[in-house]
């Protein structure tokens, strides 16, 4: 099983700077980045690295009203669900603006918690500021308010040493085997994760229910077939948007995120009736940003018996839309009738073993040196690109790093056909494989 990391929630009214209070946290993610091309949308969360405390950061921003009732109302959910999912929240206010009646509403609800919680009051740039605004503040019955200027940093790193102490930490569980996979059902609701899943328990240990929205909270179940288990989690659906509660959408991720950060294979559900939509290829981009493995799942395939026409052009727009994961294996399934379902799990195992596997430094450089003799990189300003050697350093998925002059040199397209290489040499044609480019230091001499 991958490693939890917290994940933690920044709410409050719009405007007050929650998105760039997001975007200064996450200047501290981590230095090495990995340039593999991939799907482009809006980011509203981000994996945060400060002194080697990692954790999951969820901007929870653009939420928006008709009317000050509405608004609240908005607001209310947002921070029931922060209470609900999130590990640790944020509650961010308006150093300018004051303070609100919405915001003793908020500040009476997340005192029910039992989570950490922290105020911040935004828009306070100096000491002058702060012995000037924060007073009013502490109307809400608050102990500690955090004065902070998310546009200049003013107070940011006093209120980060109290956030890395709030961060729990998650032991795996002793009950589950060492060598369990981990397969996350994630889509859209009433998609059927939990009739697969039963269907995969052969007993109805989920209450099933066609009420989107029935799964609350992640569940998981553990299932041994043969010799190898499996952990299945079970998760509540990614909304749809348009409707006044699917303002919320941004946040109710959350549960999606928390559920990708624990496990191995992802298995995206598909409603075959419906064909897959803009929020399907979104939960496919957080997989894919998470490096984790997937296997697209088109369920309900019974609806389309018979409808020839139909079947191939629900398979075409599905491969036109996850371009991005072209190594997903795509299986047509009915978790009503079982068709289909009984080549899901040895599927995820050739997906996890791929997953897990590891090379030899002496095969990766012979696959690298035959790539640069098939196909040499174009000169950099004009000087020619030079690929010195290549080793693995992680798994899950399987990471390489390549050492080279010039990294920012490399041209995207060189780097897809780098990663075809290793792909086709390795044969890992079912998972996302990384590569990290670094510059090789160059010696000194004197």
């Amino acid at each position: 099983m991958q490693t939890r990391y917290p994940i933690v929630a920044l709410v409050g009214r719009p405007n007050v700077g929650k998105s760039s209070l997001f975007n200064r946290f996450s200047k501290h993610r981590k230095a090495i980045v990995d340039p593999t091309p991939g799907v482009t949308r809006d980011r509203h969360y981000e994996q945060v690295t400060i002194e080697e405390r990692t954790f999951i950061l969820v901007d929870t921003g653009g939420i928006e009203g008709d009317g000050r009732e509405m608004m609240a109302g908005l607001i209310r959910e947002q921070t029931m669900q922060a209470m609900r999912e999130a590990d640790v929240i944020l509650f961010l206010l308006d150093g300018k603006e004051g303070v609100l009646p919405e915001d003793f509403e908020v500040a009476d609800y997340l005192r029910r918690t039992e989570k950490p919680v922290h105020f911040l009051v935004n828009k306070v740039d100096s000491p002058e500021l702060e012995q000037r605004l924060i007073p009013p503040f502490y109307e809400l019955g608050v102990d500690t308010l955090w004065p902070v200027s998310a546009a200049h940093g003013y107070g940011v790193k006093p209120f980060f040493e109290a956030l890395l102490e709030t961060l729990p930490v998650f032991p795996e569980s002793e009950d589950i085997p060492p060598d369990t996979i981990s397969l996350a059902c994630l889509g859209r609701p009433n998609v059927g994760k939990s009739s697969l899943i039963n269907r995969l328990l052969g007993e109805e240990r989920m209450v099933v229910s066609d009420v989107p929205g029935t799964t609350r909270d992640s569940v998981d179940t553990l299932l041994t077939v043969g010799k190898q288990p499996y952990l299945l989690i079970d998760t509540a659906g990614i909304r749809r948007k348009g409707k006044v509660q699917e303002k919320l959408e941004k946040f109710s991720v959350l549960q999606a995120l928390g559920a990708l950060e624990r496990c191995d294979v992802v298995l995206i559900l598909i409603d075959a009736g419906e064909g897959i939509t803009e929020q399907d290829t979104k939960v496919l981009g957080y997989a894919f940003e998470r490096g984790r493995a997937c296997m697209i799942l088109v369920n309900k395939w019974d609806l389309l018996h018979g409808d020839a026409k139909r079947q191939k052009q629900l398979m075409e727009e599905i491969a036109r839309a996850t371009s991005f994961v072209e190594y997903a294996p795509v299986l047509k399934i009915s978790a009503l009738t079982g068709a289909g379902v009984k080549q899901l799990l040895p599927t995820v195992a050739k997906i996890y073993k791929q997953y897990c596997g590891s090379f030899s430094t002496g095969k990766l450089n012979r696959i690298l040196q035959d790539a640069l003799e098939g196909h040499n990189p174009t000169m950099h300003q004009g000087r020619r690109l030079k690929f010195y050697y290549t080793t693995q350093i992680s798994t899950k998925p399987p990471t390489f790093i390549i050492f080279t002059n010039y990294p920012k040199g490399v041209h995207f397209s060189y780097l897809r056909y780098l990663l075809n290489q290793f792909r086709a040499g390795l044969k890992l044609d079912s998972i996302p494989i990384k590569i990290i480019l670094k510059e090789r230091q160059r010696k000194e001499y004197g």
